[in-house]
C-alpha cells in the first residue's frame, strides 16, 4: 500500500497531497504556517511532499538520504517536460 501512495505522489503530486490533507493529519505540525504548503501545492508539490516525508519517515532530521531526496524532488519539479513545452506552428499564406 505505501508503495502505491509513493507512485501516486509521484504521478499526480497534487492530487496526493490533496487527499492526504482531506483523510489524514499528514500535514499538522510539519510546516509552521499554512503559507508554505500552499506555496509548495502551487509551485513545488513533490518536494513540499518529500519535506513532510522527512518529516514523518527521519524525526525531521537531515542525513544524506533525505537530502539526496531533497535534490532528486527538486529535479523532479523544476524539469521541464515535453507536457509544458508550447508547440509552435508554422502557417504558411499563399498568395
Amino acid at each position: 500500500m505505501p508503495l502505491l501512495i509513493l507512485l501516486g505522489a509521484l504521478l499526480l503530486p497534487r492530487v496526493t497531497m490533496v487527499l492526504l490533507w482531506l483523510f489524514t493529519n499528514w500535514f499538522s505540525g510539519v510546516f509552521p504556517s499554512v503559507l508554505w504548503p500552499v506555496l509548495g501545492f502551487l509551485f513545488l508539490p513533490v518536494t513540499t511532499l518529500w519535506y513532510s516525508a522527512v518529516y514523518h519517515w527521519f524525526g525531521g532530521h537531515w542525513d544524506i538520504v533525505p537530502i539526496i531526496g531533497l535534490v532528486v524532488a527538486l529535479v523532479i519539479d523544476l524539469a521541464p517536460t515535453r507536457y509544458r513545452r508550447r508547440r509552435r506552428e508554422v502557417v504558411v499564406v499563399e498568395r
